[in-house]
């Protein structure tokens, strides 16, 4: 038996950059963080060695690797020609909530199944292979920041070239620096799930057709450069406000990234002090991060005390192994 773990994402800046539609023309970069919120993706051998089982949200059951309803898994074990094993998934977070679940599950079940066949791949060569799986081979209207975001652990700045290529570096900080932001870094779920393809489809679009989307963009990555350096600075303040001018960007993006009830919610806590806030994800739901000096947590969470807060850190180890069993299986 084999499993791994693979952390969830949180994306501070630049998001929206990492679509081809975008970074083919000017380079593209995001500032985010792995979290220690996490997908486990455990791989053996089949009790019964003639099917192969496939457990997430149901069960599959199939003799034949090809009848595999879930794409993600059907294509993997094409792909490494495996059968005769079962992969359950389970994980802290549902999926839909721009947490990046779906790309943590791709990473998790590469590594899972590189694990099983004898293999050792970086954690930047993991996230390679599952922007090609996810955009490529399943025609995905994506992005590349999730799978690297997942697969290598850390605060990290991420740069999406005009040539397909993607570069991963660490963004260190103080360790007062990294306590206080851990401290004032607030999630609240707003209980509504997504589907980012249909949003990114649209916000393709409109990046393709309209100048000022384009330009929105290009000044999201001009700000995830300077909230990199207010970061290094320890600048905090400056953080939270790059926050909420960035949200105020991508907002606009697509007609569906927000709503009345997002908007109320967020305002509400703008009213309560916080210094920045977005929606995470592609957006019209999940989670809501802000970014709230302790002396002003107690007010915000009386304000939103409806949407439930999830408590997290960040985390630096990224895609890894935590389980090889005995081998019992060729």
């Amino acid at each position: 038996m084999i499993i791994t773990r693979t952390p969830f994402r949180v994306s501070f800046a630049g998001g929206g950059s990492d679509l081809p539609f975008f970074y083919r023309r000017h380079e593209g970069c995001v500032l985010s963080t792995s979290i220690n919120k996490y997908m486990y993706v455990t791989i053996h051998p089949s009790f019964n060695r003639a099917e192969t089982v496939v457990k997430y949200s149901k069960t599959e059951t199939v003799q034949d690797v090809h009848k595999i309803q879930h794409p993600i898994a059907r294509q993997l074990l094409l792909d490494n020609e495996l059968d005769g094993v079962e992969i359950v998934s389970t994980a802290d977070i549902t999926s839909g909530t721009g947490l990046s679940t779906s790309s943590a599950y791709t990473v998790g079940l590469i590594h899972a199944i590189n694990a099983y066949k004898g293999k050792y791949w970086s954690q930047e060569k993991i996230a390679r292979r599952a922007c090609e799986l996810e955009i490529e081979e399943l025609g995905e209207p994506i992005g590349k920041q999730d799978q690297y975001g997942v697969s290598v652990g850390g605060l990290k700045f991420i740069r999406f070239l005009p040539d397909g290529t993607v570069t991963v570096a660490p963004v260190i900080l103080t360790q007062e620096t990294k306590q206080r932001l851990d401290e004032n870094l607030l999630l609240f779920y707003t209980g509504i799930t997504h589907s980012a393809g249909e949003i990114l489809k649209e916000q393709n679009a409109n990046i393709v057709s309209e100048d000022q989307k384009f330009n929105n963009l290009v000044r999201m990555t001009e700000q995830a450069a300077e909230m990199r350096e207010a970061l290094i600075a320890g600048d905090l303040n400056r953080f939270g406000e790059i926050l909420n001018e960035g949200w105020k960007l991508k907002r606009e993006l697509a007609s569906k990234i927000t709503s009345p009830e997002i908007d109320r919610y967020y305002n509400i806590a703008m009213e309560c002090g916080v210094r920045g806030g977005k929606l995470l994800g592609a957006g019209g739901g999940g989670f809501l991060l802000f970014y709230c000096e302790k002396d002003r947590q107690k007010r915000l969470r009386a304000a939103l005390s409806d949407l439930a807060e999830l408590r997290f850190s960040m985390e630096q180890e990224g895609t890894k192994v935590i389980y090889v069993g005995e081998k019992d299986w060729d």
